[in-house]
């Protein structure tokens, strides 16, 4: 969703070709949207604690 958010911002800025400074361009967005991306794929965010403990409970434990 972010990520999403952030392509839309970038397109956006692009068509409408707003000076927004060397930071905050079009180019910095997809990046950052691009990385929202890989890390999602990559799975990051994905197991929290509880369910680490949820599985040890129910004996799914790695042996």
């Amino acid at each position: 969703m972010i990520a999403a958010i952030l392509f839309a911002v970038a397109l956006l800025l692009d068509l409408l070709g707003a000076d927004t400074g060397p930071v905050l361009d079009p180019g910095t967005l997809s990046l950052a949207g691009f990385l929202c991306i890989a890390l999602h794929l990559a799975g990051a965010g994905a197991w929290t604690s509880s369910r680490w403990s949820n599985r040890r409970r129910r004996g799914y434990a790695r042996r």
